[in-house]
């Protein structure tokens, strides 16, 4: 069976009127294989296994029930990576109720904005997490460690909910990047768009150790480092704490992990100080924002392995890839995200990375909720094709290059200037740790915007005149005398969604 066969035959089957998440993503798997390893901030770790997180789910299931959660109930969740995170949730896909992701990084205003934007009642969190919960008057608190306990003593939930392939299993909240979050509300086929991700463009084996290290409270961390390994029967990695460089290169190390995704951010901090002799990766992946060269080259001498760009979003997954499996994959090309996934037909459409609605069986966003004009947005006036708002190229091969975000993109004197390719040149000098770029108004009013590069620096460099004089130079002979950046701004730290992708519109307020 090929590629595009196989992954009609997952989407056949999760789209099935009678599939039930319970089922696909726990019950029939083997009972005595490990479906999670939950590892705490000492490197201390725990197995749970398939059977343990069905029986754990079922008996909290029946607590759940008992508070009134039914079929079609969302319920907002704020946990950290702990077990009691997985039990919970799938828990409430056993009743058929709605999970919405919040990140342990939100402060009471985000949190409330997707409770109340989801209609919820209640929000399952913990104590390390209830002030910021508690100011919120529309909603019952539950204490997950209160609800464990609770399930002790319960009985086993009897009968799992089917929801079917169409019934809404999550409902996730876009980064914020460009403006006020939308409801994305997200079907239970979509599984099949998310284990094609995790076989051919993450390459994951049944032998491989494998660790998503983004959070589940964002769409990467939730789709590839939960609900991917689930429906797959994939064992997945999860560390009960806040990224640092020196703890991320701890876990790999100590638990042999082979194959590893993770946000560029998280690359570039490795990068910038951590101890790397002793990994050697199978597979290294990239996602959230644009993976600039520099980082490719790195990843080949000093993790055992090139990294390799995918590109996604909120509202689709991941569609485009450079692939890891040999089936699919190609060689890289420099600045390239790599070309579609099996599922999916892309192209360029008035500038933009788009998909072919009918030809992408795989495609399951349809709307925001309760937002019709801003779902409009998202598709040419035909429905013929889905808009990503992100521009981009692609060339004769299919292999796909990001630019920018559409409302990101510099119009300066006439040139539209995407902000990655001069970034990209950018974080290819030694003292750069971070760069983000971004068109500001022109003062003398000539060029409409001028181009500004907002740099931090990495330690023992300082941020004089001089090396501003160099950076500017560097891109004007690197990449073009038109798009240079007339100022460069040293900073301690760009602003950045609680999921790590760089906030441009502050810094173009700023």
């Amino acid at each position: 069976m090929n590629a595009e066969e196989q992954t009609q035959a997952w989407l056949e089957a999760y789209r099935s009127p009678e599939a039930s998440a319970a089922h696909l993503l726990c019950d029939r798997h083997d009972p005595t294989a490990v479906a999670f390893t939950l590892v705490e901030p000492d490197l201390s770790a725990v197995s749970l296994t398939w059977g343990e997180l069905a029986e754990e789910s079922r008996r909290m299931a029946t607590v759940l029930a008992d508070k009134g959660i039914a079929r079609g109930e969302c319920v907002p969740v704020l946990l950290g990576k702990r077990r009691a995170l997985v039990v919970t949730l799938l828990a409430l896909w056993r009743l058929g109720a709605v999970h919405v992701p919040l990140f342990t990084a939100f402060a009471t205003g985000a949190v409330e904005l997707r409770t109340e934007g989801s209609g919820a009642r209640y929000v399952v969190t913990d104590a390390s997490q209830r002030e910021k919960v508690d100011p919120i008057a529309a909603v019952t608190v539950l204490d997950v460690d209160e609800l464990v306990a609770e399930a002790e003593n319960a009985q086993p939930l009897a009968e799992s909910v089917a929801i079917g392939g169409e019934g809404t299993l999550v409902q996730l909240y876009t980064s914020g990047t460009t403006g006020k979050p939308k409801g994305v509300p997200v079907p239970l086929y979509c599984l099949a768009s998310f284990q094609t991700y995790l076989h051919y463009s993450l390459d994951v084996s049944e032998d491989d150790v494998f660790w998503n290290a983004a959070d589940p409270g964002w769409a990467y961390g939730l789709y590839y480092a939960l609900l991917a390994p689930m429906v797959a029967g994939r064992t997945s990695l999860l560390l009960n704490q806040g990224f640092t460089p020196e703890s991320t290169v701890a876990v790999i190390e100590k638990f042999g992990v082979t194959n590893f995704a993770a946000a560029p951010t998280i690359y570039r901090a490795m990068r910038a100080g951590a101890d790397l002799s002793a990994i050697s990766l199978r597979r290294a992946s990239s996602a959230g924002e644009p993976l600039t060269p520099d980082i490719v080259a790195w990843g080949v001498e000093n993790l055992g392995c090139e990294v390799r760009d995918h590109y996604g979003q909120t509202e689709l997954g991941m569609v485009i890839g450079n692939h890891w499996h040999p089936e699919l994959a190609q060689p890289l090309k420099v600045g390239s995200m790599g070309q579609a996934m099996p599922g999916y037909r892309c192209s360029i459409v008035d500038g933009q990375i788009a998909i072919n609605v009918a030809d992408s069986p795989l495609l399951w966003f349809t709307a925001y909720d309760a937002a019709p004009e801003k779902t409009a947005e998202r598709f040419t006036d035909d429905g013929a094709w889905y808009l990503t708002a992100d521009t981009g190229k692609v060339d004769d091969e299919g292999y796909f290059s990001f630019t920018s975000r559409d409302d990101d993109v510099i119009l300066a004197a006439g040139y539209r200037i995407g902000p990655f390719d001069v970034e990209s040149v950018l974080a290819g000098h030694p003292s750069v740790s971070e760069v983000a770029v971004v068109g500001r108004p022109d003062p003398e009013g000539i060029r409409g915007e001028v181009v500004e590069a907002f740099v931090v620096l990495r330690n023992g460099f300082d941020g004089t005149d001089a090396l501003e004089t160099e950076l500017k130079n560097l891109v004007r002979d690197q990449y073009s005398k038109h798009a240079y950046p007339r100022t460069v701004h040293f900073v301690d730290s760009l602003p950045k969604t609680p999921s790590g992708k760089i906030q441009r519109f502050i810094l173009r307020r700023s």
